[in-house]
């Protein structure tokens, strides 16, 4: 067999092996190549509620409500708030210190796992922003406002 012959062979079993590996992985992860579901997905999917998982959406304006829990001796903070995507929505439980990014009307991602079809019990929450946030300390610096009006 020809040199020229042996490396066209080798370069084509690399090439699928490597599909190959590609295929099993992704055929693998296909659940969990999403990042967050939306509270419509929730309801649409059948999702154990022994799996963690995120979901993502919009907190509801006038929807947060604080109560203070004694958990173990110690008096925590329980959150409840409601995320939606505008179709549907979802109520969230959280027991902890939220974010200095989250407020209503704001974007927020939670991890943790599903109670019920309409109740999420969060262990993480992870507030959202857009590309324009800036700090509140920095907000008021003269040289930060010369450079926003220059954009």
């Amino acid at each position: 067999m020809k040199k020229k012959n042996k490396r066209l062979i080798t370069i084509i079993v690399s090439f699928l092996l490597f599909s190959m590996g590609c295929f099993i992985i992704f055929i693998n992860l296909r659940d969990n190549l999403i990042f967050f579901y939306s509270p419509s997905e929730i309801f649409e999917k059948e999702i154990s509620s022994e799996k963690t998982i995120r979901v993502g959406g919009m907190v509801k304006e006038k929807s947060l409500n604080r109560k203070i829990k004694e958990i173990n001796g110690i008096n925590m903070e329980e959150i409840s708030f409601v995320i939606t995507d505008f179709e549907k929505e979802i109520i969230i439980s959280y027991i902890g210190i939220l974010p200095d990014l989250f407020r209503e009307g704001q974007g927020v991602v939670v991890e943790g796992f599903i109670v019920n079809k309409g109740l999420f019990n969060a262990n993480t929450v992870l507030a959202k922003h857009d590309e324009n946030y800036m700090p509140p300390e920095i907000k008021d610096l003269e040289s930060i406002k010369e450079k926003a009006n220059d954009i």
